[in-house]
């Protein structure tokens, strides 16, 4: 019973663990926050920095978004699965995410620094581990 067990933790681990690669480059998603890859180059349109962003579970793509002081960025974020949030406190955003429902953001990089964005709906048992990097230079 006990190798049951062990067998079915060890699929669950493997699943998640393949779920999590960025079909783009292969990249892990969770290695990719913590080196600050991918980095989303943000897309200038009349002065403002548009971004597409995707939630997923338990994702933000991209993982890593870098802007400059000062600039105005429109985040354009979809969630393709489940419902989700994205919360970034230091600039006063908290929206839910529907999925297929596209969500505008906009906001002015008034801060600068490096802020966690986060999911802020419970989307399952990796939600504690769904954040992205907002790095204002």
């Amino acid at each position: 019973m006990k190798k049951i067990v062990l067998f079915l933790i060890l699929g669950i681990l493997l699943i998640s663990a393949c779920a999590q690669q960025n079909p783009q480059n292969g990249q892990n998603l969770q290695d990719a926050i913590g080196q600050g890859t991918p980095v989303e180059q943000p897309a200038q349109s009349g002065g403002v920095k548009e971004i597409k962003m995707t939630a997923k579970q338990f994702a933000f793509e991209p993982g890593v978004i870098e802007i400059n002081k000062g600039d105005k960025v429109k985040l354009i974020v979809t969630s393709v699965d489940v419902p989700h949030g994205i919360s970034i406190p230091e600039y006063g955003i908290n929206e839910r995410l529907n999925p297929g429902n596209p969500v505008t953001i906009e906001f002015t990089a008034d801060k600068q620094g490096t802020f966690t964005a986060f999911c802020s709906v419970f989307c399952g048992s990796g939600h504690s581990n769904m954040k992205g990097k907002i790095v204002v230079r």
